[in-house]
């Protein structure tokens, strides 16, 4: 079963028990999945292409949570959390930060890199992690490796 037949066939399910918040998120998904094949890319989406829409509705859903929070909205940043917590169920698995480390201390060995390569580096792990870690989390390694 794709990815995207789990999340319509989930969908479903959602329906049936009334799962508001679910239901709400699964839709999301599946505009976005929509808008990938008749807007954007103009293809069939892939389980790639579908974890990547996903880990861009995670990052939406952490910028507004945080937005809210630095607001005092509390209980908007609660709904928030409630919707992530299901895009997560469905996003792929991410690297650790050990798990990181030990990709980009392999990349600086290979290219004897220096403080002044980190773009090279940055680039190289980049491709290698391909959806599996946040870009944020790579830069921070990279840096502290690097120095």
């Amino acid at each position: 079963m794709s990815l995207k037949e789990k999340i319509l066939s989930d969908m479903k399910e959602a329906m049936k028990n009334k799962d508001d918040v679910r239901l709400r998120v699964l839709r999301a998904i599946k505009t976005a999945i929509g808008y990938f094949e008749v807007e954007g890319e103009k293809r069939e989406a892939t389980d790639e292409d579908i974890q990547k829409l996903i880990l861009k509705e995670i990052k939406k859903r952490q910028e507004s949570i945080e937005a809210y929070r630095n607001a005092g909205r509390e209980d908007l940043a609660k709904a928030e959390e409630e919707e992530l917590k299901i895009l997560e169920e469905y996003a792929p698995k991410m690297l650790s930060k050990d798990e990181i480390a030990a990709i980009v201390s392999a990349v600086i060995k290979e290219l004897n890199a220096t403080q002044k390569d980190f773009g090279k580096v940055m680039k190289e792990v980049m491709a290698r992690v391909k959806g599996s870690a946040d870009g944020k989390l790579v830069n921070e390694v990279v840096k502290e490796l690097l120095s």
